[in-house]
């Protein structure tokens, strides 16, 4: 357990560590802790897990001695690489050099069966709560901690937060969940079309990371590159690292050689014996375990992460209904970069509120912060979704959007059936706004269509079009054909409840309606700007396009589908 000695503060002060991205939702707090302490770590420390399995933590904390408040990490992802500066989305456990100067002991934990943790990874399974729960309680029983325990980190260290508030370990106070995902089927199916393109090579880099240890990632090379990433110029360069580099990083990664065991049998499980939501599933879903969760919450993501975490931070949000203090900030583009270390002013104030009892201003004003990309802006709001009046619009014949109904049908296909007339991709335009729209909250896709084959998938895509004609994404909608079932009881208007549990073959040649869920978003479409929609069965066809680059395994084989004009889409038009 070697020890190493760190005297630089990260913050956003002069002479600190700059760190990147935004690090409030536009707030001014008072009442802050301040860097005035020096950094100790311990290696390797060994954490007994109640059935005597060993879990191994790396351990910063204030070198003056004395007992602290704990900010917990834990994720599947090296500990020993949090500190390396690299724009890599598994470098997600927060700034220590920000924490412990500050009066924070940082305590970065993996999970069973990686890095060096024994046991086996079960993925987000009933043992990781139960090992969530005694990492949480032996942490508060250090000699360095004051008994009160917060947990911190994006991804899944957000969805490890959320696991372990769900058990409700006595000294857990406050947690910052920022890009949760609360079920593994939201994350790996969309509405039941196989998330592909990040699933597979996510869980493959898993393996190749877990197959290393200290001479890799706290030798030489990694020393030196620890240097290179340190230089101000270089670390700027990360301020705009997003999804579609996470994308190319991990295929890059997962074609490195790994240990078939685990890996390759929970890839099994998740693309091949499980398609739909079953009991498997059930067990990685946390959302029905936060109803009693009462220890303040403080959830958030960022408008562009569509195809993965945004969902997770409205479906917490519903789930921790009953609890008074949760708190939720979304973020505009480059909100969330690698290293992540923005926000931590925010989580800071929240933190010190909670852990160290100061007012500092975090529970003040609505409970509900989101940029609004277009206008550039904070809003407010005391619910969630925002108040908004649900707007129809036609999908025309002749791929006009709105308006009132011009009738026909449109046709499109997947690759292997196109042919003269017969796209791969439909896209519906309304006509230039007269004024700017906010559109803000759960959108909907009702549509009318049919289809040659006995099963299919929807992929919508919404995007804002500039009088230039430059598309941006806004957010997207998926179902597979063949889980349609709507629960008409549990669903609201745009936010139908999809169980997808049992597929229904659809009937060839017939007209179906089904309705598919776009992913909340928020954007303003300014004057003179049109709305598209823009739908295919097959993401990875050349004209498709995915966002994120997140593209689905095509569902069963190929099709020709017909959109009748009798199609809607329901959009949040903000009050």
């Amino acid at each position: 357990m070697a020890q190493t000695t760190h005297t630089t503060a990260a913050g956003t002060a002069d002479g600190q560590r700059r760190l990147n991205g935004p690090q409030t939702t536009g707030r001014e707090y008072r009442n802050l802790s301040e860097a005035t302490h020096h950094m100790v770590g311990q290696r390797d420390v060994g954490i007994p897990m109640r059935d005597g399995t060993v879990l191994l933590a790396d351990v910063r904390r204030p070198a003056a001695g004395g007992r602290f408040p704990a900010l917990l990490a834990a994720a599947p992802y090296p500990r020993q690489l949090q500190d390396l500066g690299a724009p890599a989305g598994v470098i997600e456990a927060g700034a220590s050099d920000f924490w412990v100067p500050r009066g924070y002991v940082h305590v970065i934990a993996n999970l069973r069966g990686t890095v060096g943790s024994g046991g086996t990874w079960g993925i987000f399974d009933d043992q990781e709560r139960r090992d969530l729960y005694d990492l949480v309680e032996w942490v508060a029983a250090q000699p360095w901690c004051d008994g009160t325990v917060g947990m911190i980190g994006i991804s899944y260290y957000a969805m490890t937060q959320l696991a372990a508030a769900s058990q409700r370990p006595p000294h857990l106070k406050a947690v910052f969940p920022f890009d949760v995902t609360v079920s593994l089927w939201d994350a790996a199916y969309h509405h039941g079309l196989f998330s592909n393109a990040f699933i597979t090579p996510w869980l493959r880099t898993l393996g190749v990371l877990s197959a290393h240890g200290d001479a890799v990632y706290r030798g030489p090379v990694a020393d030196l590159l620890r240097r290179v990433f340190a230089a101000p110029s270089v670390h700027r360069r990360f301020a705009d690292t997003g999804g579609e580099t996470v994308v190319r990083t991990l295929r890059a990664a997962a074609r490195l050689p790994y240990p078939d065991h685990p890996w390759n049998d929970l890839l099994n499980s998740i693309a091949v014996d499980h398609p739909t939501r079953d009991e498997w599933w059930d067990e990685r879903d946390v959302a029905p375990l936060l109803a009693d969760v009462d220890i303040p919450v403080y959830l958030g993501s960022e408008w562009t992460n569509v195809p993965l975490h945004l969902p997770g931070a409205f479906a917490a949000w519903d789930a921790l209904a009953a609890n008074p203090n949760v708190r939720m900030g979304i973020l505009g583009e480059h909100g969330l970069p690698w290293p992540w270390e923005s926000m931590h002013v925010e989580a800071l104030a929240w933190f010190d509120q909670w852990l160290k009892d100061r007012d500092t201003g975090t529970l003040e004003g609505p409970p509900i912060r989101y940029w609004l990309p277009g206008a550039d802006e904070w809003h407010t709001s005391d619910v969630w979704p925002p108040v908004a009046d649900p707007t129809e619009l036609a999908l025309n014949a002749d791929g006009t959007l709105g308006g009132s109904e011009r009738p026909g049908d449109r046709l499109y296909a997947t690759p292997d059936r196109t042919g003269p007339g017969v796209p791969d991709v439909l896209a519906w335009t309304s006509g230039p706004l007269s004024t700017d729209v906010d559109l803000v909250g759960h959108g909907e896709l009702q549509l009318s269509a049919s289809s040659s084959a006995t099963d299919t998938a929807w992929i919508a895509l919404l995007q804002d079009v500039a009088p230039d004609g430059t598309a941006t994404d806004v957010t997207q909608g998926w179902l597979r054909a063949g889980l349609r079932e709507v629960d008409d009881a549990a669903s609201t208007l745009g936010r139908p409840v999809l169980p997808q549990r049992h597929v229904d073959p659809v009937p060839p040649g017939e007209s179906v309606r089904y309705r598919i869920p776009l992913v909340a978003g928020a954007r303003r479409f300014a004057r003179g700007h049109r709305i598209r929609l823009a739908l295919t069965s097959d993401d990875t066809s050349r004209n498709a396009h995915a966002m994120l680059k997140f593209t689905h395994t095509p569902v069963g084989t190929g099709t020709v589908n017909t959109v009748h004009s009798t199609s809607r889409l329901l959009v949040p038009v903000l009050r």
